[in-house]
């Protein structure tokens, strides 16, 4: 698929990583919602929560191809790692672009090291795909801020240690860094969600939450438009890649299942309609990888059309993602839906990469609009020919 060597040595890590430390613990995680300690640890201590980091503050420098592999590996053995993964570098990539260099200083080494959990803040109760009305006040008093609000569904919000929140200003949506520690904050954990069960997804309440004026991120108002925006172009380009980890464990575990099981006297990989299914998990799954590359490879080179690259692939892979669990459930039978096996899994955390970092609706919508920019000056040609 056009990969490096240094691409093909760093996938290959990374999937070894996820078959020891990770698929043989997936299902736990899951069904304890919650990810242990000692898990994040060495992720840290592996450098992945800093791959993208620059070297200069102590991450691992890597491009946006190493960092999409590495969400590839972790959605193929636990949606939920992946999520941690997109958040920590999500906020992590907002204080690169948007940050001042004291904040970059600040912040960026202990993100690196994961010394610091970054989580986004941005959802609210009455404002998810329409960020831009976000109600969390955010008043000023001396040299600091006071935040009063109320955040949900904050993926790692119960363990984060620094929260990209994005409140109101009296001039518009504003980002702002919150600490954990700050007077007035605190999380309520959600459980029992239809997928990433172990993602840790919390509420975040702020009750007269004073965050120093130097804690402002970018400029006021631009807080959704510039500095959130950025963020989710970066998440809806890892959860792409972590779709496409779905749709390799959902065909794994169906080949897997159809070279073993019988049903009529036959395996069910001798089943036409089963091998139909098996065939449609294989072309969306390298499908999906090539759109996920050729996202990287715009992204790496500064390209314009970076954007559109990650909304087709998000779209591509989440939608083609939610087709493959489906079917493996289908293939298991009653098995897909049983604890004892992670396809019950699959297609839950599926469903969630319909809805995050943009729904499918929203990726239409914004397609939509590519296409009609893209094509402006398309003419409707036709012939002269009737019908007799």
């Amino acid at each position: 698929m056009g990969l490096t060597p240094e691409h093909l040595a760093a996938e290959a890590e990374f999937q070894q990583f996820v078959d020891q430390h990770v698929v043989p613990f997936a299902d736990e995680f899951h069904r304890t919602q919650r990810t242990p300690p000692e898990v994040v640890r060495t992720l840290s201590e592996r450098g992945y929560l800093g791959l993208s980091i620059p070297k200069q503050f102590g991450g691992g420098g890597r491009d946006a191809i190493t960092l999409g592999l590495l969400a590839g590996a972790l959605g193929r053995g636990c949606s939920s790692l992946r999520s941690l993964l997109t958040v920590h570098t999500m906020v992590a990539h907002a204080i690169w672009r948007w940050g001042t260099q004291a904040q970059k200083e600040a912040w960026l080494p202990k993100l690196a090291s994961g010394t610091r959990l970054g989580a986004l803040a941005l959802s609210e109760p009455n404002a998810g795909s329409d960020a831009k009305s976000v109600a969390t006040r955010i008043s000023e008093d001396g040299e600091s801020f006071v935040l009063d609000g109320h955040k949900t569904w904050t993926t790692y919000g119960e363990i984060a240690t620094l929260f990209l929140l994005i409140g109101r200003t009296q001039e518009g949506p504003t980002a702002l860094l919150v600490e954990r520690e700050t007077a007035g904050l605190r999380t309520e954990l959600i459980t029992d969600l239809i997928g990433v069960r172990a993602s840790m997804t919390a509420s975040v309440r702020l009750d007269g939450c004073r965050v120093p004026k130097e804690n402002l991120l970018g400029r006021r108002a631009l807080g959704v438009s510039h500095v959130a925006s950025a963020a989710l172009d970066l998440g809806r380009y890892t959860v792409a890649w972590g779709c496409v980890g779905i749709l390799d464990a959902c065909l794994q575990a169906s080949v897997a299942y159809t070279n073993q099981r019988k049903q009529f006297d036959v395996l069910l990989k001798e089943h036409q309609l089963v091998r139909c299914m098996v065939s449609d998990m294989l072309t969306d799954f390298r499908a999906a990888k090539l759109l996920c590359l050729e996202a990287g490879r715009l992204r790496d080179a500064k390209d314009p059309g970076a954007l559109e690259a990650a909304s087709i692939a998000k779209y591509f892979a989440s939608t083609a993602a939610m087709r493959a669990a489906s079917n493996a459930v289908q293939i298991y039978g009653a098995n897909g839906c049983s604890g004892d096996y992670p396809l019950q899994r699959y297609l839950g955390d599926a469903k969630v990469m319909e809805i995050i970092e943009g729904s499918t609706q929203i990726q239409q919508v914004t397609l939509a609009e590519y296409a009609y920019q893209e094509y402006a000056g398309a003419r409707v040609r036709g012939g002269t020919a009737r019908w007799r």
